[in-house]
């Protein structure tokens, strides 16, 4: 006898609709995506700005929680073999940690704006090094931490702005100007005088 394939039919497409089911009512685990500057320049003593945001496909909630780090570039620095919390952020409330960050750090980001950025005041030479910006927000709570080079430098190794380049593109230009046009004018002075004594003779 031949086997009854509409039975195994049946049996294949009921398991292939229950395996669907499956698929589309269980959730997996959100990915959380974060963002922050590749690399920021300080002036030494001064105040800076580490900015960090996040994207998210969950409501922000009191759940919702930030974390930087920092691993200092200097071998003989005490956060140099690893990353070191040095601020926390959950239901509203700012932990700074207990270290050398305690008083130099302030959250000025919005966590409802989905930014989490600090402020650190003042700046020092044994910053330099890389701070890590990490959001948790349940469920959403896969994402790799964002990171960024710090350089902490004296203001004469500050970089110039592109504005303070354009700006003095546009005097050099204008003063070139200037000065070939006081050349025309004592050119043509002196060819006018020449053609006058000629003139007169």
């Amino acid at each position: 006898m031949e086997p009854k394939r509409p039975n195994t039919v049946c049996n294949r497409l009921l398991l292939t609709g229950f395996t669907l089911c499956v698929v589309l009512v269980t959730k997996p685990t959100s990915a959380i995506d974060i963002y922050a500057d590749g690399e920021v320049v300080m002036q030494n003593g001064t105040s800076g700005i580490l900015r960090c945001t996040f994207k998210s496909s969950e409501v922000v909630s009191s759940s919702t929680s930030v974390t930087w780090s920092f691993q200092s570039s200097q071998p003989d620095h005490q956060f140099f073999k690893a990353p070191y919390v040095i601020f926390y952020f959950v239901h509203g409330t700012a932990f700074p940690a207990q270290n050398m960050f305690k008083e130099r750090v302030q959250f000025i980001g919005d966590v409802n704006k989905r930014d989490v950025s600090i402020q650190l005041s003042p700046a020092q030479f044994s910053d330099n090094g890389t701070f890590f910006c990490d959001v948790k927000n349940p469920p959403d709570v896969t994402g790799t931490p964002a990171r960024t080079e710090l350089r902490v430098v004296l203001k004469e190794s500050l970089p110039q702005s592109n504005t303070t380049v354009i700006a003095a593109a546009v005097c050099g230009s204008l003063f070139l100007l200037i000065l070939i046009a006081v050349g025309a004018c004592v050119v043509m002075k002196v060819l006018h005088s020449r053609h006058d004594y000629e003139g007169a003779r």
